[in-house]
C-alpha cells in the first residue's frame, strides 16, 4: 500500500510496488510524482548481466539520480560514459544526454530518482507494452513530450555498448 500525506511521509511496502518487465530487464515501480506531491518519481531497474537499460534521451525539467544498489553499470552523461559500481551514484542535470546499462559481463541493479517528479508509471507501462508488441514505437514517440523523456543519439554510448 502506498502512503501519502504531505505533513508526514510517502510508503510504498516493497510487496505492493508493481512490477514491470522480466528478465534481462526488470523494473519495480515505487513512488510516482503524484504519491510523492511532485518532489520526486523513484523507480528501481534490475538488468541482468550486460542488458541494455535506458537509450540516450533527456529531460527538459528533471535531473536524474542513478545509485547502484548492486554491480556494475554504465551511465552515459553527455558525452561521456562512466562505469559506476556497488554505492556510486550519478547525477544527470535536465537537458544532458544520458543512458543506462548493466556494464558488460556485470548485472546491475540500481535506484533511480527523477527530480522534481514527473508522472513516469505510464512510460515504464507503455515500454512494457511495446517490448510485448501490444504498443508501437510510433506510440512511444508521440510520448515523448508527455513524459518530458526526449531520445537523441549519442555516438558515445553506440561506441560504449558495442
Amino acid at each position: 500500500m502506498t502512503i501519502f500525506d504531505p505533513a508526514t511521509a510517502a510508503v510504498i511496502r516493497s510487496v505492493d510496488a508493481e512490477v514491470i518487465g522480466g528478465p534481462p530487464s526488470t523494473g519495480r515501480m515505487l513512488l510516482d510524482s503524484s504519491a510523492t506531491g511532485g518532489a520526486l518519481s523513484t523507480v528501481r531497474i534490475t538488468l541482468g548481466e550486460g542488458a541494455d537499460g535506458a537509450v540516450p534521451h533527456t529531460h527538459t525539467t528533471a535531473s536524474e539520480l542513478f545509485y547502484v544498489l548492486d554491480g556494475r553499470a554504465q551511465v552515459l552523461a553527455g558525452e561521456k560514459v562512466v562505469t559506476l559500481e556497488q554505492g556510486d551514484v550519478a547525477v544527470v542535470p535536465p537537458d544532458v544526454a544520458h543512458a543506462f546499462a548493466a556494464a558488460p559481463g556485470s548485472e546491475a541493479d540500481l535506484l533511480i530518482v527523477i527530480t522534481p517528479g514527473v508522472e513516469r508509471f505510464e512510460y515504464f507501462r507503455l515500454l512494457a507494452r511495446l517490448k510485448t508488441g501490444e504498443a508501437t514505437l510510433e506510440e512511444l514517440l508521440e510520448s515523448q513530450e508527455r513524459f518530458d523523456n526526449h531520445f537523441l543519439d549519442s555516438p558515445a554510448w553506440k561506441l560504449a555498448r558495442a
